[in-house]
């Protein structure tokens, strides 16, 4: 339970508290609005409870998350499928002429860096 109380997540309970109670007075105001002959604010007297609920579900569910140990999945980066072929061709060229290849790494190593003109 130590781990709820450390100040990232003191932050986010203040701020799931203060988010349901924004919400649901921005809910009440409209049901007043609506009382006083406002149609439209009828659709919106429902739909702020509504984003109440979700910050509630949403912060539940971050702490049986962090309970249950679920950490986010790891972004896994794929290398292009032309990758190997270009690697390869760059292995022949380095075989058929050293200078060509440097200048191609050399071109790659400027393209890589950006900061073209434009």
């Amino acid at each position: 339970m130590r781990r709820f109380l450390t100040p990232g997540w003191i932050g986010l309970h203040v701020l799931a508290i203060v988010l349901c109670g924004t919400f649901l007075g921005f809910g009440w105001w409209q049901y007043d609005r609506a009382q006083s002959g406002n149609d439209r604010s009828w659709a919106y007297t429902f739909e702020w409870p509504i984003f109440a609920l979700f910050v509630i579900v949403m912060w539940v569910k971050m702490i049986r998350d962090e309970r249950s140990g679920v950490a986010p999945a790891p972004k896994v980066i794929e290398e292009p499928a032309e990758a190997e072929v270009k690697r390869e061709i760059i292995r022949r060229q380095e075989e058929e002429d050293p200078a060509l290849a440097a200048y191609n790494r050399y071109l790659a190593r400027l393209n890589s860096q950006g900061g073209g003109r434009g």
